[in-house]
């Protein structure tokens, strides 16, 4: 039986925190852990469900300030409204 990974949630990068997700939904679907070590692993998911999301906004925040950096400075786009 596998514990929860110590390694605090907000250092892990988002496919750490991806994989150890997977990790922790595989161990929750084997329905072999007590009932305090399936709190622990769900508690953990949680937490781990959240670190991924949150990397997530941040991703889509990066791409829409690209896109809007890019299309502020395409000729092509700019008003010919003269």
């Amino acid at each position: 039986m596998a514990t929860p990974n110590e390694t605090p949630v907000s250092e892990l990068s988002y496919e750490e925190a991806r994989d150890e997700l997977i990790a922790v939904v595989n161990e929750l679907e084997q329905g072999s852990a007590t009932l305090e070590q399936s709190l622990a692993f769900w508690e953990r998911g949680e937490a781990l469900a959240q670190r991924c999301e949150e990397w997530l906004i941040g991703a889509r925040a990066r791409l829409d300030a690209a896109r809007s950096a890019g299309t502020a400075s395409d000729p092509a786009d700019a008003s010919t409204d003269q």
